[in-house]
């Protein structure tokens, strides 16, 4: 992999999702940051947890970001309101791949209700193995970092 650890979270809805990455990523050696939440028995706001990630990404090289929400929505909307982060909702191989291909995202955001476990691996793997294609896609970033 690309990335040498992964910080993740998850909001209540998201909590099953995130324990299946976790639990898969650590079994293969990878460092893993969990940030919470720590059941999905209690009702949590994802901005809380999508902050935490995003923070420890910026303070942090070599890392990447994993947020899990029913939707995916929600979390990938908040970590791309921080200087930095590129967030990028994922339910296909395709877009995990473009995601870093073609905008250098380093987080990457699942919907718990819309991906298996199985998919959200193969999402992460590609999405953490996957560069940045080339030097027109980094004007193209530049542009979006820029528009804020």
């Amino acid at each position: 992999m690309n990335f040498l650890s992964i910080a993740i979270a998850s909001d209540h809805r998201g909590y099953w999702l995130k324990k299946d990455l976790i639990d898969y990523f650590q079994t293969r050696g990878h460092n893993t940051f969990d940030y919470g939440t720590e059941n999905d028995c209690v009702s949590v706001d994802y901005p809380d947890y999508a902050k935490k990630v995003v923070e420890h990404i910026l303070t942090h090289d070599n890392t990447f970001g994993i947020l899990v929400c029913y939707s995916g929505l929600g979390m990938t909307m908040v970590a791309n309101r921080f200087d930095g982060i590129r967030a990028a909702y994922c339910n296909e191989l395709e877009l995990a791949k473009l995601a870093r291909e073609h905008n250098d995202a380093n987080v990457i955001c699942f919907g718990s209700a819309f991906v298996t476990p199985e998919l959200a691996i193969r999402c992460t793997e590609i999405f953490a193995t996957t560069q940045l294609a080339n030097e027109r896609h980094k004007l193209r970033i530049n542009k979006i970092v820029s528009a804020r």
